[in-house]
């Protein structure tokens, strides 16, 4: 889905055949403005598509915005003013709030991963544990935090995890049914493939075809004995097992990306309002 969609999607779960608490007791021709107060410290992340969701509703909206996406911001700070129709500010607050809690949630953990990294060649990725239909936002807070896209979605590359593998009956017959899929097809897709253990490793490097190596689960001493068999033609990346006190350890080995889960299913929202002033 793209963001307008999601938005047009959300406004309507959240408006449904109107705002009724505003409909109401809130004059039709009231102006209002409202101000964004972060409420913790982290990295800002949704200003922008506050200001998507503002002018899907309204386009008369105007938005002051005094902090961009990928800030670090404290409490106190003031991201943004919203000014115009009360109830269209109204109608629009819960959404915004909404989104730019949780990624900026996101882009603040992101961000303090990233930092764990510096010095070292490794990047990190998210995955597909996502919410799902809201991904594309999860995956934007990762961007902001710093941090990198992993695939998008399963048909923008071809990944063989563990079940692929044993449902196809092995490495040897996964890789080589994948490679003709493409020949057949026509289809430029990257393929990676996770392996688990040494000896799969090595079966993965017999067939060859294939773009980059997922090791799953490999203890940093583990991994590190894999990448010298690796040849350099062949991204390679960590995953499983990993965590804020040893990531700097699995990275420091020399892998190029570490991917984590937790990016977007294990973060806490940055805590903010949008505080009403009445003009007239």
């Amino acid at each position: 889905m793209t963001v307008d969609e999601i938005i047009e999607l959300a406004l309507l779960e959240d408006i449904g055949d109107g705002d009724h608490s505003s409909l109401a007791c809130v004059p039709e021709k009231a102006k209002g403005k409202a101000t964004l107060f972060i409420k913790d410290d982290g990295i800002l992340a949704g200003v922008d598509l506050a200001v998507k969701i503002f002018k899907k509703l309204d386009p008369t909206l105007e938005i002051n915005v005094l902090i961009i996406d990928g800030t670090p911001v404290k409490k106190g700070d003031i991201a943004f003013t919203v000014t115009g129709s009360s109830r269209s500010i109204l109608a629009t607050e819960r959404l915004v709030l909404n989104f730019m809690q949780r990624m900026s949630g996101i882009a603040t953990q992101t961000n303090k991963i990233v930092s764990l990294l510096e010095g070292t060649n490794t990047r990190l990725l998210d995955t597909r544990k996502t919410t799902p239909c809201i991904r594309y936002m999860e995956k934007w807070a990762v961007r902001i935090g710093g941090g990198e896209n992993h695939r998008f979605a399963l048909y923008d590359m071809i990944m063989l995890k563990d079940n692929h593998i044993d449902y196809a009956g092995g490495i040897k017959p996964a890789i080589e049914g994948t490679l003709n899929y493409l020949k057949e097809t026509g289809k430029k897709l990257n393929v990676e493939v996770e392996v688990r253990n040494l000896d799969e490793l090595k079966q993965v490097l017999e067939v060859g075809g294939v773009d980059r190596i997922m090791l799953d689960n490999f203890t940093p001493t583990e991994l590190e004995n894999a990448l010298k068999i690796i040849p350099s033609n062949y991204e390679t990346e960590a995953s499983g097992g990993i965590t804020l006190e040893t990531i700097r350890e699995f990275a420091e080995t020399g892998v190029d990306f570490i991917s984590v889960g937790a990016l977007t299913h294990s973060f806490k929202s940055l805590d903010m309002s949008l505080k009403a002033e009445f003009n007239q």
